[in-house]
């Protein structure tokens, strides 16, 4: 059915007001444009008028569409689908993998120097309106991949599933291991570790903005199946229940926050631009929050004679002694530090994420 195109306008404009006044004034706004029903059930149409969606899931992607559309005054587009060539010697190909949660295409890079040896495995989740192809290009992870020798796989949300692809990091369905959207993750980096060789103690996930969401979900549901954590731009396991929450901690409203909290099991690496006005900078820090028993500043670069941004980096150290980095980009939006042009929501003057995710990742293999 045609989304109706007055709550779709209602909806543009919630996001508006997200980004200009606040998470208040923004779930006033959806409130409205749901004329009064209850997020978390499901709506019925009037027999004469459609006014509001008829199915639970269609609010929110209202809310992503709406979301995309105001982003692209703004923000870069995803250019064609780009080619790996000399930097990138290995194979590039598509897969589709199916479960009882339905069914995701995933791209998959094996690089050149792949031989009897198992190699690391890391899984890359793309941001809202983005693909694999266009994240593998803004990441450079194919490139890493080849320079480092590690296995890459990057799955691809269903626009069915999401309006503007997203990640459905906000739904508890999606929150919960071995169900939904988590369900599906694990069961790619499973297939790929039983069709190629792959060490088991090296498998990873990291993404950007509601693909870092997502991997901080994989990591808090899955620690027997992933080693360590990349989150760029993203927010905690945790932080969102619906869609008025989910606002509010974008906009880090942290009074609407239901933290999960506990001693963290696996490493963590964390970037996010503290100009970033999608995604509020202090998601950030709550993303550290449980590794914070011990915190060092390990170095505040000026980057200004290089032309490259500054940034402030730390290390925490959780009473457990399980280890996380912090990267404060300053003056960066809402995009990946040090990524390439050839892809979307990316800072080339930024520093290098992709690389600085591959050293921390291979310098934390799971050890349990």
């Amino acid at each position: 059915m045609k989304m109706n195109e007055d709550f779709l306008k209602s909806m543009t404009d919630a996001f508006d007001l997200l980004r200009t006044k606040g998470p208040q004034e923004a779930t006033a706004a959806v409130q409205r444009a749901l004329s009064g029903c209850n997020a978390n059930q499901a709506y019925t149409d009037h027999p004469r008028t459609s006014r509001t969606p008829s199915k639970a899931g269609e609010w929110a992607q209202a809310w992503t569409q709406a979301q995309t559309q105001t982003q692209a005054r703004t923000a870069p587009r995803a250019p064609a689908a780009p080619t790996f060539d000399a930097d990138t010697p290995g194979t590039f190909s598509t897969h589709t993998f199916t479960n009882a949660a339905g069914q995701r295409q995933y791209k998959l890079y094996v690089p050149a120097v792949y031989n009897s040896e198992p190699l690391p495995l890391i899984v890359m989740l793309h941001g809202c309106t983005q693909s694999a192809d266009d994240f593998a290009a803004g990441t450079r992870m194919n490139e890493m991949a080849e320079r480092h020798g590690f296995i890459v796989v990057y799955p691809n949300q269903a626009q069915a599933a999401n309006h503007s692809k997203c990640w459905n990091w906000f739904r508890p369905a999606d929150q919960v291991r071995d169900q939904g959207e988590p369900s599906l993750i694990t069961g790619i980096t499973r297939e790929v570790m039983g069709r190629y060789r792959v060490d088991p103690a090296r498998v990873y996930v990291a993404g950007l903005s509601a693909g870092g969401a997502m991997a901080d979900i994989m990591l808090k549901t899955s620690p027997d199946l992933y080693a360590a954590a990349g989150v760029h731009s993203g927010l905690a396991y945790g932080c969102a229940k619906d869609l008025p929450s989910a606002l509010g901690a974008m906009k880090g409203g942290k009074a609407q926050r239901n933290r999960a909290r506990g001693a963290p099991q696996r490493p963590l690496i964390v970037f996010h631009g503290d100009a970033d006005a999608t995604v509020h900078p202090s998601n950030a820090a709550e993303l550290v929050a449980p590794f914070n028993a011990g915190t060092t500043t390990v170095s505040a670069q000026s980057g200004a004679a290089s032309g490259r941004r500054a940034y402030t980096q730390q290390r925490h150290v959780a009473d457990n002694g399980v280890e996380a980095e912090s990267w404060s980009i300053h003056g960066a939006g809402h995009a990946w530090a040090g990524g390439s042009q050839r892809g979307s929501y990316t800072d080339s003057s930024g520093p290098d994420a992709a690389a600085e995710m591959v050293r921390f990742f291979l310098a934390h293999p799971r050890s349990n």
